[in-house]
């Protein structure tokens, strides 16, 4: 009895690109291929499985793709309280900021609280713009109140990419820097086309992914309805959907659902577009 791609002695693996597409043209009685770019059938079986690993990524909150990350700097004097999001980071979780002032001796790295963009301007704007405390930077004809004299307490974000804090210390920095946030998110899925790539996905991930893209393939590219495919790839999910983290206990994300001040507001990151 044949012996299955997706398991060596009863644990799952992980299978090339190349690996992938060639357990599909066997049971598709296509060309043996040695690599993708062999034959047009090669490279379309690459792509159902290229848009099947993107749409299982899309599907599901995958703990493997959280990730820390540190957001960009404008480094721009005129907007001393924007930063911006990464391109590979396709949610926010949550924002904390090194307060350290000039006179303390230890990192102060603390929680940056979200509000919406209607509550951070309104919050902005009761105060006094004559101060010499407070600077006013210009978004796009929107003026923004923010205070110069100590480190940043809310965020907010008007176009789901550039984060405007309320406030800097310009005794510590002209702008926010960079290295001074500590971010946790949500990675967007990378692809590679090479026979060698191994899709971004955990091991016992691999048999949804193959069964899901060798039903798609053999309805797109034979015509015709595999059930068995079909019936692997749904019993996959279905297991999948109940796989316990690898770390016990999973990741435990901080509770939000906690009121802080400007009771009301909703804590629940304008970003989160997964």
């Amino acid at each position: 009895m044949s012996r299955s791609p997706f398991f060596i002695f009863g644990v799952s693996m992980k299978l090339t690109l190349l690996e992938i597409v060639q357990d599909i043209m066997n049971d598709m009685d296509g060309d043996n291929v040695n690599s993708i770019n062999d034959t047009i059938e090669a490279q379309q079986v690459a792509q159902i499985v290229k848009t099947t690993y993107l749409e299982m990524l899309a599907n599901r909150n995958w703990p493997h793709m959280h990730s820390p990350f540190n957001c960009n700097s404008s480094s721009d004097s005129s907007y001393p309280t924007s930063l911006s999001i990464p391109d590979n980071i396709k949610e926010v979780k949550w924002i904390r900021y090194n307060k350290r002032s000039i006179t303390d001796t230890k990192d102060k790295y603390e929680e940056i609280t979200y509000l919406q963009p209607e509550d951070f301007f309104d919050h902005c704007s009761r105060r006094d713009s004559s101060a010499s405390n407070v600077q006013i930077i210009n978004l796009n004809g929107m003026r923004i109140n923010v205070r110069n004299d100590q480190p940043p307490q809310y965020w907010t974000s008007f176009d789901d990419s550039t984060l405007i804090m309320d406030c800097f210390d310009s005794n510590v920095d002209s702008v926010l820097q960079a290295g001074k946030t500590s971010c946790w998110g949500v990675k967007n899925p990378e692809w590679s086309g090479l026979d060698s790539s191994i899709p971004d996905l955990p091991a016992e991930a691999f048999p949804a992914l193959v069964e899901e893209a060798k039903s798609t393939a053999f309805y797109t590219l034979r015509q015709v309805a595999n059930e068995k495919a079909e019936q692997k790839a749904s019993r996959q999910h279905r297991w999948l959907s109940r796989k316990a983290w690898r770390a016990k206990g999973g990741i435990r994300m901080p509770n939000y659902g906690r009121r802080k001040a400007f009771s009301g507001y909703e804590k629940n990151p304008l970003l989160d577009k997964g």
